[in-house]
C-alpha cells in the first residue's frame, strides 16, 4: 500500500475524531488500514510535523485541534479570537520606551531619534500560546501609555477608546519561517517548527503611521485565508466579440501596422 494511500486513510480517520482523541494503537491501526507499521509510522510522523497530530510522551498520539483561519484584513488579535468564540489573552514579555532607530523610524515615518513604545507580548487563545507579538508605536500617538496597559488588552481598543484614534488602512507582509529556540519555548512547540512571520503597518485616516508590529504565529495552529475575486478585464483581456466597436481592433492591419521583412 502506497504511503499516500495510507496518509489518506489516516486523514479520513482524523475527520471522525474530536481534538484530543487518541489514535488507535499502532499495531491495530496498521492492521485496519492494511499497511506495515513502518509505513504507518512514517505517515504519522509527517502528519505530526504538519500539525494534524499531537504526540505526548508516554501517552500516545492524539488528533490535533483544527487550524485557525487567519484572514488578510486589518483586525486585532482580540477581536479575531472573540469572533471565534475563544477567550483572547496576553502575557507581557517586555515593555520600554526607546528611540525608533533607522529601520523602525523609516517604517513609521518618524525621525530615528523619535521615542517609540515597544511592547512584546505572548498572545493567547483559551490560555494556549498562539503568537509572539513585537509592537512599536510612536510615543506621541499614545502619550502616557505603558506596556502594562496592554498586558491583557487589545491595542486597537485602547487606541480607540483612550486616544480617540482609529485604524483606517494597513499593509501586511507574510513570510514562512521556523521558530528559534526562544520562540519555540514561548509557543510550546518543537525547535524549528513551521511558523508564519507577519509584519504589519497601520495608519489613521490622515495617513499617520500608528504601529509597526512583527508577529510570529504558530504554523501548526494557523492557516492564512485570502479571498479571491474576478478582476475587471481591460479591453485587451476581453474577446473581440465582447468589446465595444470603439475597442475592437481593425479587421486587417493598416500599412503602417504591417511588419517589415528583411531579405532572406
Amino acid at each position: 500500500m502506497r504511503a499516500s494511500d495510507v496518509a489518506t486513510a489516516v486523514e479520513d480517520l482524523l475527520e471522525s475524531l474530536v481534538p484530543g482523541e487518541p489514535l488507535p494503537p499502532e499495531r491495530e491501526l496498521a492492521a485496519r488500514i492494511g499497511t506495515s507499521r513502518v509505513t504507518l509510522r512514517r505517515v504519522v510522523d509527517d502528519l505530526a510535523a504538519a500539525g494534524r497530530l499531537v504526540r505526548r510522551r508516554g501517552a500516545g498520539t492524539f488528533a490535533a485541534a483544527p487550524k485557525l483561519a487567519q484572514p488578510l484584513r486589518v483586525t486585532s488579535f482580540s477581536a479575531d479570537m472573540t469572533a471565534r468564540g475563544m477567550s483572547p489573552g496576553a502575557r507581557l514579555l517586555s515593555a520600554r520606551t526607546e528611540p525608533a532607530g533607522p529601520v523602525v523610524g523609516r517604517r513609521l515615518a518618524v525621525d530615528p531619534a523619535a521615542q517609540t513604545l515597544r511592547v512584546r507580548r505572548l498572545r493567547l487563545a483559551d490560555g494556549e500560546p498562539m503568537a509572539i507579538e513585537d509592537l512599536h508605536v510612536p510615543a506621541d500617538v499614545v502619550p502616557g501609555l505603558r506596556g502594562e496597559d496592554l498586558a491583557d488588552a487589545s491595542f486597537y481598543a485602547v487606541l480607540s477608546h483612550r486616544f480617540g484614534v482609529e485604524v483606517a488602512t494597513g499593509e501586511q507582509v507574510l513570510e514562512a519561517t521556523a521558530t528559534s529556540a526562544e520562540e519555540s519555548a514561548l509557543l510550546s512547540v518543537p525547535l524549528h517548527s513551521p511558523a508564519f512571520l507577519i509584519e504589519r503597518t497601520t495608519r489613521s485616516s490622515d495617513g499617520r503611521a500608528l504601529e509597526l508590529v512583527r508577529s510570529v504565529y504558530r504554523g501548526d495552529r494557523y492557516r492564512i485565508v485570502a479571498p479571491l475575486g474576478e478582476q475587471p478585464r481591460t479591453p485587451s483581456d476581453r474577446a473581440p466579440s465582447d468589446r465595444t466597436p470603439s475597442e475592437r481592433a481593425p479587421s486587417a492591419p493598416t500599412p503602417s501596422d504591417q511588419p517589415s521583412r528583411s531579405a532572406s
